[in-house]
């Protein structure tokens, strides 16, 4: 496929000219931003064409006639607010927002690319009102919202989309009793009722139950309706648009992926009930397939009241070959993993509605009993996981390292003040992939979680490490483990030594050098410290590459021979600097004596990591192998 396809804004605003009733012109709109959503995720490479197109109807009626009275406005001046709490919609939401001109027709080119349009809501972009971060936020922040609203004598209409995955989370239910207690009727909230997350079905996951019954209970106005008919939902925003004594609540049913036939969920998968198109880009087959149905949507809505031929664009789309050295550290997880639990039978494993992405489908298989899914819900999955340790089981509880570490803050202190053993293994670790934003880019969990009693954190480097850090987490350390994962495939060039043994605080040395030692850990910054050791070499300056797996420990006696005849030391985190594990090896270093005669420099992150590709991203925040090694040859000239 040398070509993608998308609708030009000359289309959208012919579209939104015609003559015709207004809910036909969303409609038609709404599929025009389908096609533009279908190319900028493709194009990007990954995003969420499921959850974008079952709310794409909703978010089109909303940005095309948010008076609800008749008749379009210039909602580049609204009043109202508008966004999104599951953040999921991304794509749509752009695609919507540049077809009525809100935003820059050129950036539908640039959907996760550095200094474009986030993966995730941020209000960086104009018109985003919100960032979206961990779900469940949503009306918490529209209730700030209209409260600081009528502190300035204003009271104006707040509409938030929320996913129904959203609503496990425990933040979603304690945000309902005090909008109503404090009759916040400028809140409108839309649930954006697809029936799946991420996983699979809603219901299978974590049923909602009587949702209508749930949120009348709480004091709002509920109202439901078919999110795809835009006759009822232009007749249910009219009504409710007079209810005046309570906040308001749409559970708008829907389906995900609408408007393909093929990736609207039908029966799901038969062998593991798997939704195929949650996130991540349609390979070239789906993507031709997916514009065609839609043109052929879109000509015969056209036709039907006026005889309009589609106007399209193409752009031509390149692609990366792909590396002979890529390892997948999932998939190695994912393999070390039912290797532990078939020898050892107290092995529990839990997941936070993740498990295709954290590799766990074997062992569900293998050990269904030994499974347990607790949905969007980390806090209440890690409380669960202590309580089984505290009967004398093995549990390992697993999420997003972005989502669990934060949010379960407060479970894993709590589990480690029982002294009990509880295995965490956070996924999407790091600023890699940077393409979904600052919401889903880990680099603050290593300083979350240094500080818990008792708790080793650990970063593999490759497929051979993986299972000697699960080996020792479950089967050497007595304690509590946290074993950090990056997500991406990742090119590895190196081998560990034959020699290797995993022992905690002490790594080996990768590469050789004479002048200084750079200690690095994982899959994402070895390789650039090697890379940057290359560049080096080539001007005469010998660097030590030295792998440490182990982020909050180190062993004193071998952190002496690693940096003895060295005079400058540096480290490279793939986190913030406060808190990674620099900060620790500088710590170590000054308390055993070791700085004497010595200068430090500590590489990571000093910002909000930004979005992007991930050779920009690294680039722009100066962690790529030459800016790494021209930053490693200034500091030895200025010593």
């Amino acid at each position: 496929m040398n070509n993608l396809t998308f609708i030009p804004f000359e289309m959208f605003q012919t579209v939104r000219q015609l003559e015709c009733p207004r809910t036909k012109k969303t409609e038609i709109f709404a599929n025009l931003c389908r096609i533009n959503t279908l190319y900028m995720i493709k194009k990007a490479g990954s995003g969420h064409i499921g959850s974008s197109f079952s709310c794409l109807d909703i978010v089109s009626w909303l940005l095309l006639n948010r008076d609800f009275e008749g008749g379009e406005k210039n909602v580049g001046n609204a009043q109202d607010i508008f966004f999104s709490s599951k953040g999921h919609d991304a794509p749509g939401l752009y695609s919507a927002m540049i077809g009525l001109g809100l935003l820059d027709f050129n950036l539908i080119h640039s959907l996760r690319v550095l200094g474009g349009l986030p993966g995730h809501p941020d209000i960086s972009t104009p018109f985003i009102e919100a960032n979206t971060g961990s779900l469940g936020m949503g009306i918490s922040k529209a209730k700030g919202m209209a409260l600081a609203n009528r502190l300035k004598g204003k009271k104006l209409p707040i509409y938030v989309m929320t996913g129904d995955g959203e609503l496990q989370e425990g933040q979603f239910w304690e945000s309902l009793q005090s909008a109503s207690n404090l009759g916040l009727n400028e809140i409108t909230v839309i649930v954006d009722h697809n029936k799946i997350q991420s996983d699979t079905w809603v219901s299978s996951v974590s049923d909602l139950g009587d949702l209508e019954k749930k949120f009348s209970s709480f004091g709002w106005f509920v109202s439901r309706c078919d999110g795809h008919n835009l006759e009822t939902l232009s007749s249910l925003f009219h009504e409710i648009s007079n209810i005046s004594d309570k906040p308001k609540i749409i559970i708008a049913d829907t389906i995900k992926g609408k408007g393909v036939s093929f990736m609207e969920p039908g029966e799901l998968n038969a062998l593991d009930q798997l939704y195929n198109y949650h996130s991540g880009a349609p390979d070239d087959d789906q993507y031709s397939r997916a514009l065609e149905e839609l043109l052929n949507t879109v000509g015969s809505q056209l036709k039907e009241i006026c005889e309009l031929d589609l106007k399209l664009e193409n752009m031509e789309f390149g692609r990366r070959e792909p590396s002979n050295n890529t390892q997948k550290l999932i998939g190695a997880y994912s393999d070390a993993l039912l290797n532990e639990g078939k020898k050892n039978p107290n092995i529990t494993v839990l997941d936070a509605d993740l498990m295709l992405d954290c590799g766990l489908i074997p062992f569900k298989r293998e050990f269904p009993e030994r499974f347990f899914e607790s949905g969007i819900a980390e806090q209440d999955m890690v409380s669960q996981a202590g309580a089984m340790a505290r009967k004398g089981l093995t549990p390992i509880a697993h999420s997003f390292a972005c989502f669990m570490t934060p949010r379960a803050n407060e479970q894993i202190y709590n589990n480690a003040t029982e002294g009990t053993k509880v295995i965490y293994a956070g996924f999407l670790a790091g600023l890699l992939p940077a393409g979904p934003g600052h919401s889903h880019q880990s680099v603050r969990d290593i300083g979350i979680l240094s500080c818990v009693p008792g708790l080793t954190l650990i970063e593999p480097s490759c497929e051979a490490e993986v299972a000697m850090a699960l080996d020792y987490a479950v089967n050497v350390n007595e304690a509590s483990s946290y074993i950090r994962l990056v997500s991406i495939p990742c090119d590895i060039p190196y081998a560990l030594p034959e020699d290797y043994r995993f022992v905690p605080g002490r790594g080996c040395i990768l590469r050789e050098g004479r002048e200084a030692v750079l200690f690095a850990y994982g899959p994402v910054m070895l390789p650039l410290a090697l890379q940057a050791a290359d560049l080096l070499q080539a001007k005469g300056i010998a660097l030590k590459v030295v792998n440490l797996p182990w982020l909050n420990k180190v062993d004193k006696v071998w952190l002496s021979e690693a940096v003895d005849g060295a005079t400058s030391l540096f480290t490279l985190d793939n986190h913030y600097r406060a808190g990674g594990q620099g900060q620790m090896l500088a710590a170590a270093l000054a308390e055993n004596g070791l700085m004497q005669g010595r200068a430090l420099v500590r590489f990571g992150l000093d910002e909000v990591p930004e979005c992007g590709r991930n050779d920009e991203v690294l680039a722009h925040h100066g962690l790529d192998a030459g800016t790494l090694a021209l930053s490693v040859e200034q500091s030895l000239k200025g010593n």
